[in-house]
């Protein structure tokens, strides 16, 4: 299994979160953070059911409100969009989504076992094609849809769907993190945020 840490850390990723404080609104005030990423910050919403989801990136935003955003079993259910609660310190706008509720893969379930062979794979991919630089990880996506792994047929369209809106919308993948990589209640694997922009 690859070292995770030293991966991320190879592509300049490694221990990044976001260093903006959660904004002043009346759906967030009270609301306890439960998460932190590179590009995002998350609160439970309280109901056991939704989390309220702050994004920087455009590309995150892009993922959960497109019309065209990819969506089905192993992508997040979007709610709504409250719009602009503030401006990163990046100096992008600071967008609030509400969304379903995700959780850390369990180490010993299906979806944990999946999303490390993704990992495995993925990580393999862009190490043969790093010589394209930041090409690297939408080569080495695309070439996980055209060479099927043994997996679901949702699972393959699911990496089919992402490897066209990486393509659409010039943002690059990132499904190294394991926490781009979660599960529903149900053990579903979903990418949760699994693009950013270089």
């Amino acid at each position: 299994m690859i070292d995770l840490a030293a991966a991320r850390a190879r592509i300049g990723r490694g221990g990044v979160l976001l260093p903006d404080p959660v904004p002043a609104h009346p759906l967030l005030d009270g609301k306890p953070e439960i998460g932190r990423g590179e590009y995002s910050i998350v609160l439970d919403k309280g109901d056991g059911e939704r989390v309220y989801k702050i994004v920087s990136s455009p590309a995150d935003y892009f993922l959960y409100t497109a019309d065209d955003r990819p969506c089905g079993e192993h992508f997040p259910v979007i709610f709504a969009d409250h719009g602009v609660v503030g401006r990163a310190i990046s100096g992008y706008p600071l967008h609030l989504i509400e969304m379903e509720k995700l959780y850390p893969l369990d180490q010993d379930s299906p979806a944990s076992d999946l999303a490390l062979r993704l990992i495995d794979t993925y990580w393999s991919a862009c190490e043969h094609w790093s010589r394209l630089g930041m090409d690297m990880g939408r080569i080495a996506l695309y070439h996980m849809t055209v060479n099927p792994l043994a997996m679901t047929e949702s699972m393959q369209q699911a990496l089919k769907a992402l490897s066209d809106f990486v393509e659409e919308y010039h943002v690059l993948p990132d499904i190294l993190n394991a926490n781009n990589l979660m599960m529903r209640k149900d053990g579903t694997l979903v990418f949760s945020d699994p693009v950013f922009i270089a």
